[in-house]
């Protein structure tokens, strides 16, 4: 594989592991993927609400969450980290602001447009910043608002495709639309790429994410033109990943038919393990009585069928009679808990066939 360039970073094996909330891609992670040469990346979403329990509140606790895995994860590894910061987020400010301050090398973010995330770099700030997008023209717009508003342009795209896990770009009835398959999602993105390339002279590397499984996957979506990969799926099945030994073999246990697309309170369709909580969840049974902590711009607690944060700490925790566990399409190909190393020899041999 060839190595991919971000701007001045160099990341070796060009492999991205995706961000994944609240709780399942943490320092311990994150450093096993950085350490074999690809882009690990800690989920900053309630992350406060991880550790060791805090009487500091959501925001605050949040703010030392993210010192606190960024700190954990450098002293595991020399090699590049991200992080993944969701612009509904309340305290999106709070967690690109103190990502920059720890030196991350990298802010990804979407779940929404991050319209103003060059308005938070300061003089001697080197964090790239990489939006998250579902389409061209998505990625069109981000790319204009940010030259117009900040003379600053993507360091890269991330395209995640409809069979990505957990919050999907893309309005339910839309998911199996032939045109909006990876593969054309990539060459729209793409285009956008070539285009700013043209007219301002930067390199901006498309990353494809959603339903990339194996080395094939990898070179066939290279193919069209991306420069990287972003897995989540894939790693959550491994010893390093963070999340609980029952969220882990939540995913060995998964049928394809257990996958379903459920209505999240981010306002977003998302794709799960379907269970019993988020069956109760439909049946009207998981209405939070009050709202805790006013994490999403986007969720109305007087109208929504649950409190998502809950949920996924729960879920995280190992509670998943009172939470659930998103994942990619492709999660009932998992058969086994593995190493990150296994998966990373994995996909390269398979890629190496493959070519």
């Amino acid at each position: 594989m060839k190595a991919l360039n971000i701007g001045d970073l160099k990341i070796r094996v060009p492999i991205i592991q995706g961000g994944m909330g609240i709780g399942i891609s943490l320092s311990k992670l994150a450093s096993a993927v950085a350490n074999m040469g690809g882009v690990g990346i800690i989920s900053t979403v309630g992350i406060g609400a991880t550790g060791i329990p805090n009487k500091l509140g959501w925001k605050k606790g949040n703010i030392e969450g993210v010192k606190r895995e960024i700190r954990k994860a450098r002293e595991m590894t020399t090699g590049v980290l991200g992080v993944n910061i969701m612009a509904v987020l309340t305290d999106f400010s709070e967690m690109v602001r103190t990502s920059m301050d720890e030196g991350i090398d990298i802010i990804f973010s979407g779940a929404g447009l991050p319209l103003d995330l060059p308005s938070y770099l300061r003089k001697g700030v080197k964090t790239k910043l990489v939006p998250i997008v579902s389409s061209g023209r998505a990625a069109s717009i981000i790319a204009q608002k940010w030259q117009q508003n900040y003379n600053y342009l993507p360091d890269a795209f991330v395209v995640e495709g409809p069979k990505a896990g957990g919050h999907l770009g893309f309005k339910a009835n839309a998911l199996e639309e032939v045109s909006n398959t990876l593969e054309n999602l990539v060459a729209e993105v793409v285009k956008v790429a070539e285009e700013i390339k043209e007219k301002f002279n930067k390199e901006i590397p498309v990353i494809a994410a959603g339903g990339i499984f194996n080395g094939k996957d990898i070179v066939d979506i290279m193919k069209q033109g991306a420069s990287a990969v972003q897995l989540g799926t894939r790693f959550v099945a491994t010893e390093e990943c963070d999340a609980s030994e029952e969220f882990k073999q939540a995913y060995v246990d998964a049928t394809e038919e257990d996958i379903q697309i459920i209505k999240s309170p981010v306002g977003m369709p998302g794709r799960s393990i379907f269970n019993r909580f988020l069956q109760e969840a439909n049946d009207g049974q998981r209405r939070p009585a009050v709202c805790k902590r006013n994490c999403l711009k986007s969720c109305n607690p007087k109208t929504t069928l649950y409190c998502i944060s809950d949920a996924l700490l729960a879920a995280f925790k190992g509670n998943l009679k009172d939470g659930f566990a998103f994942v990619g399409a492709n999660a009932g190909r998992v058969k086994r808990i593995s190493t990150v190393k296994e998966v990373f020899t994995e996909l390269q041999e398979e890629y190496r066939e493959a070519t």
